[in-house]
C-alpha cells in the first residue's frame, strides 16, 4: 500500500470507510467455506477484512511488502495453481491495477467450480465518483479508474460467474472530518431508502459449473408404408384375431 493511501486510510473518513467494509466483508464471507481464502491487494495495514472468514486458511497477496502480506506477486500473473483457492477478495484492487481484466481472468483460473469472488468498488455516479473526477491524484489516493457495478457484472458474466449477492453502501460524503448527525441518519437508512446515493458497492459472485450430461438417443421403430399399406407392428403381426 502506498504512503498516500496509508495516510488517507488513517484519517477519520478513511477509518469510517474501513470499519464499514470490514463489517460488510465479514457478512459476505460468513457463508463461504473451504480450505483457502485469498485477498488480492492491500487495503489497510492489517488483515482485518478477512479476519472473520471461515475457511481453514486466509492469506493476503500483493506486489508490495507489508506486515499482513504473505505472498508477494503481481495480481495479473498469480503464482498459484488452477482450481486451488476457494474464495478471492478484491478490495478495490481492480481500481488500482492497470489491467483489471487480466486480474479477473486469473481469479477465474485459480477458483474451482462453485468458488466465490467478492469485489469492493466505488461507484462513478456518486459523490465519491465526483470527488475522484475532481482530484488530480485520484480519490482515494492512487485510484486509476472507477468501474461501475453494471460493467463489472458484465465482465463477471463473460467469465462464467453468477452474481449471488450485491450491496450498496457508503452514504458518507467524501469530505469533512466527522459525519454530521443528519448524515449519520442517512447512512443508517440509505441502503433501503436511497440506494442510488451510495458511494460504493460490494458484489459477490460464484463460478458456475456446467455439467456435460450425455444424451442417449432412443430409436423407435417407425412404421413403413409398403405399397400403400402399413407394415404390421409387433402387436398386430398380420394374424387374424378370433
Amino acid at each position: 500500500m502506498t504512503a498516500p493511501l496509508h495516510d488517507w486510510l488513517a484519517t477519520p473518513l478513511g477509518q469510517r470507510l474501513y470499519r464499514l467494509e470490514c463489517k460488510l466483508v465479514g457478512e459476505a464471507v460468513a457463508q463461504v467455506f473451504g480450505w483457502q481464502l485469498l485477498q488480492i491487494g492491500v487495503w489497510g495495514e492489517d488483515a482485518r477484512l478477512i479476519a472473520d472468514a471461515r475457511t481453514q486458511r486466509k492469506s493476503v497477496l500483493a506486489r508490495q511488502r507489508g506486515a499482513s502480506v504473505a505472498v508477494h506477486s503481481r495480481a495479473d500473473a498469480l503464482p498459484i495453481a488452477s482450481d486451488s483457492v476457494d474464495a478471492v477478495l478484491l478490495p478495490h484492487t481492480l481500481e488500482y491495477e492497470p489491467e483489471p481484466h487480466d486480474i479477473l481472468r486469473e481469479v477465474e483460473r485459480i477458483l474451482p467450480g462453485e468458488g466465490h469472488v467478492i469485489v469492493l468498488g466505488f461507484r462513478p455516479l456518486s459523490t465519491w465518483g465526483f470527488r475522484y473526477a475532481c482530484s488530480r491524484q485520484g480519490f482515494p489516493p492512487g485510484v486509476q479508474r472507477l468501474i461501475s457495478e453494471r460493467r463489472l457484472r458484465d465482465w463477471l458474466k463473460l467469465l462464467g460467474f453468477e452474481v449471488v449477492d450485491a450491496r450498496r453502501y457508503l452514504f458518507t460524503l467524501p469530505w469533512g472530518p466527522e459525519a454530521p448527525r443528519g448524515q449519520r441518519l442517512i447512512e443508517s437508512a440509505g441502503e433501503n431508502i436511497w440506494p442510488l446515493l451510495a458511494g460504493a458497492y460490494l458484489l459477490k459472485a460464484r463460478k458456475r459449473v456446467y455439467c456435460k450430461t450425455p444424451i442417449r438417443l432412443s430409436w423407435r421403430q417407425r412404421a413403413r408404408v409398403v405399397s400403400g399399406l402399413l407394415e404390421p407392428t409387433r402387436r398386430n403381426d398380420g394374424r387374424d384375431v378370433a
